[in-house]
């Protein structure tokens, strides 16, 4: 089995074309979540399983599961795939290739007659980005009982709707449990979102765990006054906490280690207005790191660093965990069944953490599983700019269905 490849320019070709269902930006492509373009990709991607002999299910959540037949089908089935889901500034790669590696994964087998032993899975993780609905991996984080389904279908968007409601929208509220079963091995194909692959000039990344996240709210609360009649020394202004906030996080994160992560991603002040003091400064706050010691540490040091600058400025705060995720060690076995397809396929490699969160890194709580990185031009990502090449897909592709077969036998 080791000498069969996947069709490079089929895969590409897919890749291109599910791109086109997505909303235009610039010269990129954007499928919100449960949005109409990410229901048009969804039903393309069901068009075409369908046509490769796949059965379809759908859970409470959303998350469709498309099913090959193994020889035994009371085997537990291996699984793989990603999101179609973008952000909002969105590329043609991110997730959605490991969709579609998996859907060329099984067109590759039809074509060479291969039944493997086991079933074989394509799932495609409802929300994966957490652009409309926050936090990120709430589809594979419910299945994996990180979350509760009522907390899942509960979480709503900036205009109020739930993904309860978007699912019915959509026609994608199923009725299989939305609960983990059991697997033999998971694998997600992605590109790496960073730069290291790159700079190195390595082909495959073998992934051997991925980095914690931590999420957190800041609100700052000031007094809103007019910004011309108002002395700069009589005013409370929540921004004058936030450099020195700033300023001390970024330090701290510095000096940790090159794994050590933070960022605010999104920043508001309300009512709004150029010419009034905010009477609210909302920051988001992302801190990541692959130890859960060094995790907690930088959280706790960011707890100090805002209770100082906050009482130094006289500012009343606010600080609220919204999620974690804690860092986690990928499957030995799945590992091993992707370095020796790397190995066979003599592709350059080399091993590595995931910076990124990912659907894998919630089902690997719970299910054995692993990554498979490829190079993206100059790391970038959720960006319309976003471009991996042709080749280095195909290689991606090819030891995913060497390690799919691995684990499911032919």
């Amino acid at each position: 089995m080791g000498n069969i490849r996947i069709n490079q320019q089929r895969l590409w070709d897919s890749l291109m074309q599910m791109g086109d269902t997505g909303q235009l930006v610039d010269h990129g492509y954007t499928r919100v979540a449960l949005t109409k373009a990410d229901k048009a990709g969804r039903d393309l991607f069901s068009e075409w399983c369908s046509q490769a002999g796949c059965s379809l299910s759908i859970d409470t959540m959303g998350n469709l599961f498309f099913r090959r037949a193994g020889k035994n089908d009371e085997l537990p089935p291996v699984i793989t795939g990603s999101h179609l889901d973008t952000q909002p500034t969105g590329g043609k790669f991110d997730g959605v290739y490991g969709v579609l590696a998996g859907l060329e994964v099984i067109r590759t087998l039809n074509e060479h007659d291969i039944v493997t032993d086991h079933p074989l899975e394509i799932v495609v993780w409802t929300n994966e980005e957490g652009a409309r609905f926050a936090p990120a991996m709430i589809g594979s984080g419910v299945w994996a009982d990180i979350f509760t389904l009522d907390y899942g279908l509960s979480r709503a968007d900036k205009e109020g709707i739930t993904i309860e409601q978007a699912l019915i929208d959509t026609g994608f509220k199923g009725d299989k449990a939305c609960r983990v079963k059991p697997v033999k091995a998971a694998f997600e194909l992605h590109i790496e979102q960073g730069p290291i692959l790159e700079q190195e000039e390595k082909q495959i990344g073998i992934v051997s765990g991925a980095q914690g996240i931590n999420w957190l709210t800041l609100k700052l609360f000031g007094k809103p006054v007019h910004a011309g009649p108002t002395p700069m020394t009589g005013r409370i202004d929540p921004f004058m906490a936030l450099p020195g906030i700033l300023h001390r996080l970024y330090t701290i994160v510095k000096e940790c280690d090159d794994w050590a992560r933070v960022t605010f991603g999104d920043i508001s002040a309300q009512p709004g207005s150029r010419n009034t003091v905010p009477e609210v400064v909302t920051l988001a706050i992302d801190i990541r790191h692959p130890e859960d010691a060094t995790l907690s540490a930088i959280a706790s040091q960011m707890r100090e660093i805002i209770a100082e600058e906050c009482a130094a400025a006289g500012i009343d705060y606010e600080l609220d965990d919204d999620w974690l995720s804690p860092p986690i060690q990928f499957d030995t076995q799945c590992i091993d069944a992707v370095r020796e397809a790397v190995n066979g396929l003599g592709y350059s490699n080399m091993d590595m953490f995931s910076g990124a969160g990912h659907d894998a890194v919630q089902i690997a709580r719970v299910v054995p599983t692993s990554m498979i990185f490829i190079p993206c031009e100059g790391g970038i990502s959720h960006n319309p700019e976003e471009f991996a090449s042709s080749d280095d897909i195909a290689a991606g592709a090819n030891v995913l269905l060497q390690s799919m077969l691995a684990m499911a036998k032919a």
